[in-house]
């Protein structure tokens, strides 16, 4: 059971932090074998600005000390472009008209098929928040359908109570997403004008609840050109050492997903360019050394290319964000566009010769969940 809640401080007091830090905490960050919360707000500071090559430098050798030379790779299934939320920034909000399509089970079952033949073992189910059209009862009849298929299946869905991850992770389900968006609670009132999602509260305490579930990982991030991303970046740090603290046992990750072009129009609030993008990852790199770090394709090819074993530890790759896009390219109804359009043999190709292995599955054993009833072999390479 869940002993406390997180809560994030007012994003003034996390101001105060970022505007405090001075050249010389930025330098004392760089060389401490470890760094706190302090730390991270003096890496994430303005005064760390002309410090980026040497946060890249410690990154990347902190990144191939826990990590090797390795990426790696992995691709999102959307089931469901469905969604009751009415959230500004989202190509699957409720009040934009976009061809809506939930997957049948044998559709579903036929882009993780195609993903099979392309290499994948990680594999990520995502769907709009909707869950009279796919709820817990879908997720787990897939999870069954699939689990030995694939090394590890994670969700993006709509927040669950514990009892719900529980049973995904008895059929199957390895791992939980679950972005806050924006830590900054005066923004998210802002861009969340409808729907279960308003709840800032109910969904910040999400990935305690599917830790203590027993998932094998969370994942936690923030939309980046909602709020100031220093202070999102210093709040992803706070509840990644909460999380850290309280569930120990399970392995964390971190995505950083800018905002893309998406049905609606939506414009970004604040700017983060790529070089605000790569403070960001080297600064979380730093202060919490085996954290994995996502890069999607979101981004362009040139700077995932750029920032190969300098931080991040995944890369999704051929992704499409329309539900049954793989089996049928021309669907419309996609979340977003995405930035980098190469397939999975083109991002390994990259990945490879910068020297780096893509790796398809991060184990080979056998490996057993007795709590959760079931055994999974991963398949053969």
């Amino acid at each position: 059971m869940i002993q406390e809640t997180f809560n994030i401080p007012d994003f003034s007091r996390l101001q105060q932090l970022i505007d405090a830090s001075t050249a010389a905490d930025v330098q004392r960050a760089l060389h401490d074998d470890r760094i706190d919360i302090a730390g991270l707000a003096a890496l994430l500071s303005p005064a760390a600005d002309d410090h980026l090559p040497a946060l890249a430098s410690r990154s990347a050798r902190i990144t191939n000390r826990r990590f090797g030379r390795t990426i790696q790779i992995y691709a999102p299934i959307y089931l469901s472009n469905f969604c009751v939320n009415r959230c500004a920034y989202c190509g699957f909000a409720a009040h934009n008209t976009i061809e809506r399509r939930v997957l049948t089970m044998a559709e579903a079952e036929q882009e993780a098929a195609i993903l099979q033949g392309r290499g994948f073992n990680h594999i990520l189910l995502v769907a709009g928040e909707a869950p009279a059209r796919l709820g817990v009862d879908y997720l787990a009849g897939l999870a069954l359908r699939l689990r030995d298929r694939f090394a590890a299946i994670s969700i993006e869905v709509q927040p669950l109570e514990e009892e719900e991850y529980a049973r995904l992770f008895a059929a199957g389900i390895t791992s939980v997403a679950v972005y806050q968006e924006t830590y900054d609670r005066t923004v998210y009132q802002q861009v969340h004008h409808a729907g279960k999602k308003c709840d800032f509260d109910y969904r910040l305490a999400t990935p305690a609840r599917a830790a203590a579930a027993g998932m094998r990982e969370i994942g936690i991030g923030a939309l980046l050109g909602l709020a100031d991303w220093r202070l999102e970046g210093l709040a992803l740090g706070l509840h990644l050492a909460w999380l850290r603290k309280h569930y120990w046992r399970t392995a964390l990750t971190v995505s950083f997903p800018r905002l893309r072009p998406a049905e609606g129009g939506f414009q970004p609030l604040v700017r983060v360019n790529e070089r605000m993008l790569s403070q960001l990852i080297f600064s979380l790199r730093i202060f919490d050394p085996d954290v994995g770090l996502l890069l999607s394709t979101r981004e362009e090819a040139r700077f995932r290319h750029g920032m190969i074993g300098l931080g991040p530890t995944r890369y999704s790759a051929g992704s499409c964000t329309a539900p049954g896009g793989y089996a049928r390219p021309e669907l419309s109804g996609e979340q977003f566009a995405i930035g980098d359009h190469r397939s999975v043999q083109e991002v390994c190709a990259d990945i490879c010769g910068r020297g780096y292995d893509p790796v398809r599955k991060d184990w080979d054993a056998t490996f057993q969940r007795k709590e959760a009833g079931w055994e999974l072999s991963a398949p053969s390479r």
